[in-house]
């Protein structure tokens, strides 16, 4: 069995994906990014290989992506995360639905992008001028209400009032404005509905410039926060698609390219 092994190397966090011969998702891993990218990258492919009981000499073609990817100079070939996170959307849904729109919030930035019938990219629009909006500010946010971040969700659906208003676009600001509301007796229930309303606003303004079309896919590490997804949703008035995994969707859209990679070069 030949295998294949997509490296999504991105500002906060680095993501591995490794597929068989079939597109099935063999294993998978996710570290920090750290300072030193590549050496980073290549340990955590070393520990997900030992994880598998698989070698280097068995993963016959890779491929990066992502804000480090030329900095992984072993791939065999380099892609932008637009087109690995439209592949690896598409492949992750089907069978379920026909996406159309992906939403990606990454730890520093967040994308959306408009996909034909064929999963070509027809159109996208990031934002990575600001934290706010994006899952270093949810970070920031939890550490701020000193809960943790896998808890935003949680307090979200607590929340018995209007969510509050979030209005700086600055994360320096909105921080600000955080400390503020809670100066203010304010519930930490229902600044973090704000929060994600807030963000949610923001999503959907990014979206528009691309064109809202059905399925809508969502991810990145944020679309695992129940709260956001549902902020999002109502914002959209649509619901809204999740993997079973998505922080690796962009890794594994590089896996199925460097399968389909492999394959031309093999028939060629």
């Amino acid at each position: 069995m030949r295998y294949f092994a997509g490296i999504d190397i991105g500002s906060t966090a680095i993501k591995i994906a490794i597929i068989d011969e079939n597109d099935d998702l063999v294993g998978y891993k996710i570290s920090a990014s750290g300072s030193m990218f590549y050496k980073y990258a290549k340990e955590t492919l070393a520990d997900l290989l030992r994880s598998l009981d698989l070698t280097e000499e068995q993963i016959v073609y890779t491929v990066a992506t992502g804000y480090g990817r030329k900095l992984f100079k072993e791939a065999n070939e380099k892609i932008s995360e637009i087109t690995a996170n439209a592949i690896g959307a598409r492949a992750a849904a089907k069978g379920e639905c026909e996406i159309r729109t992906i939403i990606n919030i990454g730890g520093q930035d967040s994308k959306a992008i408009s996909i034909d019938n064929e999963g070509n990219v027809v159109n996208f629009a990031m934002n990575d001028r600001c934290a706010a909006g994006t899952g270093k500010f949810l970070d920031v946010v939890a550490m701020n209400l000193e809960i943790g971040v896998d808890e935003l969700g949680k307090y979200h659906f607590m929340s018995q009032g209007t969510p509050l208003s979030i209005n700086s676009t600055c994360a320096v600001f909105a921080e600000s404005e955080i400390i503020g509301l809670l100066g203010n007796n304010h519930s930490i229930e229902d600044i973090v509905a704000g929060v994600h309303y807030s963000i949610a606003k923001r999503i959907i303004k990014l979206v528009k410039r691309v064109g809202i079309k059905d399925a809508i896919y969502f991810d990145g590490g944020p679309a695992l926060n129940e709260g956001l997804v549902n902020a999002i949703e109502n914002e959209l008035s649509k619901e809204i698609y999740i993997p079973k995994h998505p922080q690796i969707t962009t890794a594994f859209g590089a896996a199925i390219l460097a399968r389909e990679s492999y394959g031309y070069l093999q028939n060629s």
